[in-house]
């Protein structure tokens, strides 16, 4: 039976989701505030994480980043008011595995949960160390990040995003499959977020590499 942690400080909400997810066969654990959440998930074993990011005490960013800090794989979902690009960004950036804004439809959360918990129990792929596309290379051991001889750095985010560009070279891939493959789950369709990691990949690796089609999505020119 999975065990889920839902650090959340609204107790009508943190009610509600207990009571909901146990009906659903799910055991549950409240943590009131952000030093709880971070204790108990430390010496607890849970399956999953549901994270309010405005706990009091210490917030749920910070939760996250100790969590990640240590090397904790917890899947975690974010479930906050804060809807803002900006906050979405910044929390899968610090190793969220989602993103849901209040109000929330439970059932979408119980998909979202149910999802996180299958890609936990996939065994990790193996391969190559490495992948190199024209003058790019990256190393998936130290995930440094080559163009040419010159090392760029590259956060989790665009360096899963280069990644999948790079595994189909001169491919037309639409905003939809990025976002599926990179950020895990269909995205606000009002969000940009595409866009602005599009961006910052052209700054790093170069403005010509990724090619804008107009209405379809992007092409990498290997």
């Amino acid at each position: 039976m999975n065990r889920i942690l839902i650090a959340e400080d609204e107790p009508r909400i943190a009610t509600f989701l207990a009571k909901a997810l146990k009906a659903q066969g799910f055991t549950t654990t409240i943590a009131k505030d952000g030093p709880e959440a971070a204790q108990l998930a430390n010496s607890e074993d849970f399956d999953l994480l549901i994270l309010d990011l405005g706990l009091p005490g210490q917030d749920g960013l910070t939760v996250l980043e100790e969590l990640r800090g240590r090397g904790d794989r917890l899947p975690v979902i974010i479930l906050t008011a804060r809807d803002g690009v900006d906050d979405t960004v910044t929390g899968l950036e610090g190793g969220a595995n989602d993103y849901v804004t209040k109000p929330f439809i439970f059932e979408e959360l119980l998909a979202r949960v149910r999802a996180r918990l299958r890609d936990s129990r996939l065994p990790q792929a193996t391969g190559p160390l490495n992948l190199s596309v024209s003058d790019i290379l990256l190393d998936f051991r130290t995930r440094e990040v080559w163009v040419g001889e010159r090392q760029v750095e590259l956060s989790a985010r665009e360096f899963t995003l280069a990644e999948f560009f790079l595994r189909h070279p001169g491919q037309v891939l639409s905003r939809e499959q990025l976002l599926n493959r990179v950020w895990g789950y269909d995205y606000d369709p009002g969000s940009n977020v595409v866009e602005v990691y599009v961006g910052y990949l052209r700054k790093k690796l170069g403005e010509d590499r990724i090619k804008t089609i107009r209405g379809v999505g992007y092409r990498f020119q290997a």
